[in-house]
């Protein structure tokens, strides 16, 4: 695995999607179970300064999810989604909505994440489709990409502690 593929690449290869892949050194059953579980979702998702208010998650088809973390003013930051897919360790599929007026009034983007074997570790991909280009867009220029950086970072972080 490449030191460049280390680095989250992200790419809009349509008008309605975000494409993020990341490659991790950690075997893909170690990696979905980071993904998935909240224990370890609370350790890796959201900014550093951030602080992780709630982190459930019911990992099935029609289970639901929900993390509230904090913003740097100390503002409630909430994503929420409905699992469609869960195919442990290769494939998830979910909604995500960022659970405030007026933004969860809408469709939810939907995210498909594949986990594949990759040189001894695990090459991520989430594919993420919004419901209009308009909405990637908006989502693009919060700060999105620097966002989920370093949230990788963070997970790779914590999967050395698992390994």
């Amino acid at each position: 695995m490449t030191q460049s593929a280390k680095t989250l690449q992200v790419t809009t290869p349509s008008d309605r999607e975000v494409v993020f892949t990341r490659a991790f050194d950690a075997p893909r059953e170690l990696v979905f179970e980071a993904w998935t579980n909240p224990d370890h979702v609370r350790h890796w998702w959201g900014l550093r300064e951030s602080t992780m208010l709630l982190c459930e998650a019911d990992v099935r088809p029609g289970g639901s999810w929900r993390y509230v973390t904090t913003a740097e003013d100390g503002a409630e930051v909430p994503f929420t989604g409905v699992y469609q897919e869960v195919i442990p360790p290769e494939r998830l599929v979910y909604t995500e909505m960022y659970d405030v007026e007026p933004f969860n009034s809408g469709d939810p983007a939907v995210n498909t994440v594949a986990f594949t074997p990759d040189e001894g570790g695990t090459l991520v991909t989430v594919i993420t489709v919004y419901p209009s280009k308009e909405v990637r867009d908006f989502a693009l220029s919060t700060g999105m990409e620097a966002g989920a950086a370093e949230s990788y970072d963070r997970l790779a972080e914590h999967l050395t502690t698992l390994a």
